[in-house]
């Protein structure tokens, strides 16, 4: 590790110990909308470690976030609560190889597409499942507290950015960046271009099943409507390409201000969210193309070079 390895490691321990005192102030409020941004962070993360760097839009967040509420919902009256997250995550992983290896060599709008129709299709399925057998919902009762939903996603998060920084630097972090640059080079020159896609895309997945487990508990009632909302993935991909996906750290910089957004709108105006949500895609089009991590790098690129001809 290089000497600016363990200078941003230690900031980001500190800005981690600062966060998980936010429960300690007791407000009610505010630890709500930190599970919110907590929760957004990690989808957004992680869902950046895929996309970012091979330029593939999923708006599956949402068919695997569902999977991890279910899997809670159905299996909380018979197993423990810290075994139901690590069978989440497995089921949401090993749902991501197979819908990987059927998907991954598609491209462009097609696999958007399908990633979108993935979560329409689950959450058909679990209504049939459940109109079938006569339930119309499910009944996710603990003892678990906001606060410790808060502390279980912020511990989350930062097994995530410990992931992607390992990852961003090994040779599947090289093999992902040379094909979102030109996947047919990554091919000729012997990367193994749907392994490398898919082992990405069960992270992702996986991780966002756990946070459904994780948050599922917070619902206390789960029906599909709610748990599978094509609106999670939407948000979602909007939070990490508003940020920006060029930095491991841009999702996070999305998803503060467009939660708060978000929530005051929701508050004053619930009826005009998807508003909000149409202008920021012409913001992010239109303005932002890399987000904010793309207008940082500008900036400091022309400071640099105005410095350079001073």
């Amino acid at each position: 590790m290089t000497q600016g390895d363990w200078k941003n490691l230690g900031w980001g321990a500190a800005l981690l110990i600062v966060a998980a005192l936010l429960p300690l102030t007791g407000d009610g409020y505010l630890i709500s909308l930190g599970v919110s941004i907590a929760m957004y962070t990690v989808l957004a993360t992680s869902w950046a470690l895929f996309s970012g760097p091979t330029h593939y839009i999923s708006l599956a967040t949402a068919a695997f976030f569902g999977i991890g509420t279910y899997v809670m919902g159905s299996g909380i009256g018979y197993l423990p609560y810290w075994v139901l997250l690590p069978i989440a995550g497995l089921i949401g992983g090993v749902i991501a190889a197979l819908v990987g290896l059927a998907t991954l060599r598609l491209s462009g709008v097609y696999f958007v597409i399908f990633t979108l129709g993935l979560a329409e299709m689950t959450r058909q399925a679990v209504t049939w499942y459940q109109n079938q057998t006569g339930h119309k919902g499910t009944y996710v009762l603990t003892d678990l507290t906001d606060p410790d939903i808060y502390w279980q996603l912020l511990g989350l998060a930062a097994l995530v950015f410990l992931l992607g920084w390992a990852i961003g630097r090994s040779r599947l972090g090289f093999a992902l960046r040379i094909i979102g640059d030109d996947e047919d080079v990554a091919r000729h020159v012997g990367i193994n271009t749907a392994l490398s896609k898919i082992a990405l895309f069960v992270v992702s997945g996986a991780t966002a099943a756990i946070v459904g487990a994780m948050i599922a508990p917070r619902y206390i009632y789960i029906e599909p409507s709610t748990a599978f909302t094509p609106m999670l993935s939407f948000q979602v991909v909007i939070m990490a390409l508003l940020g920006g996906t060029g930095r491991l750290w841009g999702p996070l910089v999305g998803v503060i201000p467009f939660t708060l957004l978000w929530e005051a709108i929701s508050s004053s105006f619930p009826n005009q969210t998807t508003l909000l949500l149409g202008l920021s895609f012409l913001a992010i089009v239109y303005l932002l193309p890399g987000g904010f991590v793309g207008l940082y790098d500008r900036l400091r690129g022309r400071a640099v070079k105005r410095s350079a001809l001073a």
